[in-house]
């Protein structure tokens, strides 16, 4: 996996959105592993660095969540990376807030991202799904992922989630997707409160 694309939209105002989780995961990803600053590049910001003793690139779109495909088919094909080399990281609110799924290819699930992405280099790359939870009513959704994650949120698992998946990606990208999974849900798992 040579290409990791991290999804949200740009600018401060977006910056703490629920959405832009997948651009929390790839700032993560840089500082953990030491990657230079991202620069603009394809649509994207772009930083190219190593993680596991291999050349990785990470990538934010600029586009604007809806048109991501864009900078990541741009990318994909001046570097010539096949849809199973790119893992995309993305908010999901079918998934409880903080839980965290991977699977190789399937459907958008109505996510405007991954549907620009499915447009422009098909189905058949990485998903890393985090969960970010569904206000309960399908008109509060568009207004729901882009609230900003509250402080207590952020601290409580948003935070731990991140650093776990940035710690354990070798795992993922060796391709034990399903060891990733469980070594994040450990490393993230909240501390068991202590009596007196």
């Amino acid at each position: 996996m040579r290409l990791l694309v991290g999804l949200g939209n740009p600018g401060s105002h977006y910056a703490r959105n629920r959405h832009n989780i997948g651009f929390m995961a790839a700032d993560a990803i840089a500082r953990v592993y030491g990657f230079p600053a991202f620069r603009a590049r394809f649509k994207g910001v772009l930083a190219e660095g190593s993680v596991a003793g291999k050349k990785r690139i990470l990538l934010k779109p600029q586009t604007f969540m809806n048109d991501s495909g864009e900078s990541v088919g741009a990318v994909a094909r001046f570097f010539r990376i096949a849809p199973d080399e790119i893992v995309v990281f993305h908010d999901e609110i079918d998934l409880k807030p903080g839980k965290l799924r991977v699977k190789l290819g399937g459907g958008n699930a109505g996510h405007n991202g991954l549907r620009s992405i499915d447009r422009e280099i098909g189905r058949d790359y990485w998903r890393v799904r985090f969960g970010i939870g569904h206000p309960g009513v399908k008109e509060l959704v568009y207004p729901y992922v882009l609230q900003d994650f509250p402080r207590e949120e952020i601290e409580e698992w948003v935070g731990p989630l991140l650093e776990s998946v940035a710690q354990t990606l070798p795992l993922l990208l060796s391709g034990a997707a399903d060891a990733f999974m469980s070594e994040v849900a450990r490393l993230s798992a909240p501390e068991p409160e202590t009596g007196d």
